[in-house]
């Protein structure tokens, strides 16, 4: 009778275990030093090697030559633990014997020696199915059982252990088996069986476990009975239903693009294909943590389960977006798997969520929208995403330019002719004046600069150079103004407006300062005072206030308070 390749190959010895070599070293040391305890808890996720390394121990205690860390496999003791006939090896499905009266009877079965073999070994498997009261039926017996009696729990979730069984045993972890072991563990046997397998084969097999061994080596045996002597990975991929990176490429060549329709192209594929589209949202989710994981640590990192050809894709794909893009498809790709659960229209929030990721694509960080308010215009909503190599370009490129004069500059103008003068009041606490600034002179850098902005349209920038005091001395060109316009002084757009300006590389050094010098007032005469209309009129009428407002149509002033008089 055939048998399957996770039991053909099943680990006889320690040294045959993949991985675990805390778990290993310390049982075999414990051996050696005749430390043996009464109670173990191996605990971890499926397919580690819990229930096999169970085994081992029973061999390594009950061998004729033993104990010993390396048992025979010849005499009679080691072959009926290795075929599960032994009377002194007990293993027990804890799913199905649960109950207080089976932890009676396992009770009443430790009190009697061993027939043949020098240890009576309980192995309890999926150990956390155990009711509380059966638990406390246990609980003696596995504080002080007979000298010959060594228990063995093996469960999948530990924390459901209580603390006074865990308490009088040792506790095991075994970890999740590393990927590239698992590949070299299931090379190795498939030169064993003589199957022709490809690296890509076998990592797309490794994938399918995810660090389970029983897994893999189940798909492998599978993939046998589907491929034959020879595995192909475009065959074991679809055999497993599993996605190629260059299905899952036209997700993000799609965000690239800012392409809804081509979203929807792809969920049409999948549903025509009869593909099930929350594993589809499950491997995607996936993919966008591949592609966040190679972006922050590189193509060589261990933390993506992936060969090595398939790591270079993804750091190729993975350069095109920021770790702030690919944080929001990782959090927006789980979020859309977490809805497929419980949807009774799958397709129609698959389609909602890629064409939501694509829009979460086209948004831009807050500094960036501010920063772009002083002489560029907000992208349009359908412009598509740059391209990797041309968003690198654009990064570095002045903003574009504006042509004709800006609303700021014809609400001044607008302003500054139907305006009345007003009677100016006087006060102790009144708000001081708006500095003049000063005049420009023809050899002035300010001059020169200052016109320069104006014929590109760069009136922003042009009215912070109006209010700042700005001098060139060597290489450098010097500029003190006030903190309100340190974002423009600051921006990589007014580097290259200088540069442009004159002629050569300037570097711009900031200090916040007064700005421009004021007029001096006639000797003996004091600041004329402001009324509350004129504060509110000058204070709206401020390049910052014009901004925001700007940015914000639906806002309204309802107040302006002088804060020298609060």
């Amino acid at each position: 009778m055939y048998q399957v390749i996770a039991r053909k190959y099943r680990p006889q010895t320690f040294h045959d275990v993949v991985n675990q070599e805390h778990v290993k070293t310390t049982l075999e040391n414990a051996i050696a030093q005749n430390r043996i305890a009464h109670g173990y808890i191996f605990s971890g996720q499926r397919g580690t090697g819990k229930t096999t390394v169970a085994r081992i121990l029973a061999r390594c205690l009950n061998c004729i030559q033993g104990p010993t860390a390396t048992p025979c496999g010849e005499c009679a003791s080691c072959k009926e633990i290795t075929s599960g006939g032994t009377v002194d090896v007990i293993e027990i499905d804890a799913a199905s014997n649960r109950g207080i009266n089976e932890m009676r009877e396992l009770r009443e079965n430790v009190r009697y020696q061993p027939a043949r073999d020098r240890y009576k070994v309980f192995i309890i498997d999926e150990a956390h199915q155990i009711t509380s009261e059966a638990f406390n039926a246990l609980l003696k017996t596995i504080e002080e059982p007979p000298e010959w009696a060594v228990f063995v729990l093996c469960t999948t979730e530990a924390h459901k252990i209580p603390a006074t069984i865990a308490s009088r045993c040792q506790h095991f972890s075994f970890r999740s088996v590393d990927f590239e072991d698992l590949i070299a563990r299931m090379a190795w046997i498939c030169t064993q069986e003589g199957i022709e397998a490809d690296a890509e084969a076998l990592a797309v097999l490794a994938a399918a476990g995810e660090g389970s061994v029983r897994d893999s080596l189940s798909a492998l045996d599978q993939a046998i009975a589907c491929c034959g002597a020879k595995l192909d990975a475009a065959e074991v991929r679809a055999l497993l239903g599993a996605f190629s990176l260059e299905s899952l490429e036209k997700v993000t060549q799609a965000l690239l693009e800012s392409d809804s329709r081509r979203m929807l192209d792809v969920v049409d594929e999948l549903e025509r294909n009869g593909h099930n589209l929350q594993h589809f949202s499950r491997e995607l989710a996936r993919y966008f943590r591949n592609l966040l994981v190679i972006r922050i640590s590189g193509a060589a990192s261990r933390l993506v389960a992936a060969s090595a050809q398939q790591r270079e894709k993804l750091a190729e794909i993975a350069a095109g977006f920021s770790e702030e893009d690919l944080t929001r498809y990782l959090q927006l790709s789980l979020d859309l798997f977490r809805d497929l659960q419980f949807s009774l229209q799958p397709r129609f929030h698959l389609e909602i969520g890629l064409v939501r990721l694509v829009q979460a694509g086209r948004l831009l960080p807050i500094e960036q929208a501010l920063a772009q308010l002083g002489g560029s215009a907000p992208r349009p909503a359908t412009e598509p995403r740059p391209a990797p190599a041309a968003a690198a370009t654009a990064k570095n490129a002045a903003p574009p330019q504006r042509t004709g004069p800006s609303p700021f500059d014809l609400d001044r103008a607008k302003k500054a002719t139907s305006r009345p003068s007003e009677p100016q009041s006087s006060g102790a606490n009144a708000l001081a004046p708006e500095p003049a600034p000063t005049p420009m002179t023809a050899g002035d850098p300010r001059e020169r600069l200052h016109s320069y902005l104006h014929e590109k349209g760069l009136t922003h920038l042009a009215d912070a150079v109006e209010n700042a005091r700005i001098t060139v001395a060597g290489a450098d060109l010097q500029v003190v103004s006030a903190k309100s316009y340190a974002l423009y002084f600051r921006d990589r757009g007014f580097e290259e407006a200088v540069r442009e300006c004159f002629g050569r590389p300037l570097r711009v050094r900031f200090e916040i300062g007064d700005g421009a010098a004021p007029a001096e007032p006639a000797p003996g005469s004091a600041p004329p005072p402001v009324t509350e209309d004129q504060a509110t009129s000058r204070a709206l009428s401020h390049p910052e206030v014009q901004r925001f407002r700007e940015v914000f149509p639906a806002g309204e002033v309802r107040k302006v308070r002088n804060l020298k008089e609060s």
